[in-house]
């Protein structure tokens, strides 16, 4: 999806200029009336350092509406029932195509009696706040699966790592010994005859013919073994040297309820964090994207009272062309209106309105590879993502 923003002088008549454009276009690309309000103008130098700041915040608005789309996106391919992306990505209620190409300025949210800077104000601080809620959200959502998939991993996972209650048994355990002791050491599968031939000698004090298997999956046998308890710590660095993994463990015979609680409560918490980060996603995607929208008419305005000079008669549009058109479209605007060379007017009349630091602008434009004669901006966004 991707979308352009041109401005260019009304000369006169809006209507005509626009149909011109559409009538031009009309083989290529679809085009929309980019419904640009009159905003207080203030100075020219102002407008100046204020063009600077959007582009700015421009680039933070577009990564604010690709993070909460990336969001929306993981959580609908974690759980399949929610649907499409597509139906979750609304601006304003509408589809972000449909919500683009019948945009119309939120009055009563952004007052056009303002000032520009404070408009522009407005819209990062509310864009600021959306992010940093955001991201509070998604860092407790982000621990609490982390701690669901580290017990579910002890759940499911192979016998080096599956929590052994449920498996280790109270006969399989010496308890209430002043000396000895019980330890539980996960065997690859391929080295069974060697744990046999080494257990007894990997210390002192083992008990002889004490190793019992009492378990096995698709990777390790798991195996107890008894011993004094003076020699754990050793027996468990020898065991390491020969791939054996010692098994931290102490039965407890209310630990398997606690396991099984500790799970279904990670389990409902994160599941809770899910649901919130999924409604906030939701809503705060059409919050910020319909924020970026109204920046970009912010752009347009200010760049085309730079570029076209005063009064602001000017024409917006928004441009949607398939990529293989996108080059025809702009061969055809600069066909159009190349003659405005990006200064329209004469150099007394922008003088007279403070020309020169105008013209710096002007000419700071016609530096950039992307420059073109008239006002242009892009919006482009994956509404397809999976």
């Amino acid at each position: 999806m991707k979308y352009l923003f041109v401005s260019v002088p009304a000369l006169g008549n809006k209507q005509n200029t626009f149909l011109n454009i559409r009538g031009k276009l009309s083989e290529y690309a679809l085009t929309y009336a980019f419904n640009v309000p009159e905003f207080k103008i203030g100075t020219l130098d102002a407008l100046v350092l204020l063009s600077d700041d959007l582009a700015k915040y421009d680039t933070s608005f577009e990564q604010s509406v690709n993070k909460l789309a990336d969001i929306l996106a993981n959580l609908i391919k974690s759980d399949s029932t929610n649907g499409h992306v597509r139906e979750y990505m609304l601006a304003n209620d509408k589809p972000v195509e449909e919500y683009i190409s019948t945009f119309q300025w939120n009055s009563m949210k952004y007052r056009t009696d303002k000032s520009l800077q404070e408009i522009t104000a407005t819209l990062n601080q509310e864009v600021t706040s959306i992010d940093n809620v955001m991201k509070t959200k998604l860092n407790a959502y982000t621990q609490s699966k982390n701690t669901l998939t580290t017990l579910q991993r002890k759940e499911t996972g192979n016998l080096s790592v599956k929590n052994l209650n449920g498996i280790v048994r109270k006969e399989h355990c010496v308890l209430n010994s002043e000396y000895l002791t019980t330890l539980f050491v996960a065997v690859p599968r391929s080295a069974y005859k060697q744990w046999f031939n080494k257990y007894e000698t990997l210390t002192q004090m083992v008990v002889p013919r004490s190793s019992v298997k009492i378990a096995e999956d698709d990777e390790y046998g798991l195996f107890s073994v008894t011993l004094f308890q003076r020699v754990t710590e050793e027996f468990t660095h020898k065991a390491r040297e020969e791939k054996f993994i010692v098994r931290e463990f102490k039965y407890d015979e209310d630990a398997l309820k606690s396991q099984r609680a500790e799970l279904s409560e990670a389990e409902s918490v994160e599941k809770e964090q899910q649901l919130e980060l999924f409604r906030l996603s939701r809503t705060n995607f059409g919050e910020v994207f319909t924020s970026w929208v109204h920046l970009k008419a912010l752009r347009v305005f200010v760049e085309s009272v730079l570029r076209y000079g005063l009064p602001a008669e000017f024409v917006a549009v928004t441009i949607s062309a398939q990529a293989k058109y996108e080059n025809k479209v702009d061969q055809t605007l600069v066909e159009q209106y190349g003659h405005l060379g990006g200064v329209h007017g004469s150099n007394k009349q922008r003088q007279e309105n403070n020309g020169e630091e105008l013209l710096d602008h002007d000419l700071q434009s016609v530096n950039d590879s992307s420059y073109r004669p008239f006002v242009q901006f892009h919006l482009e966004f994956d509404s397809e993502r999976t």
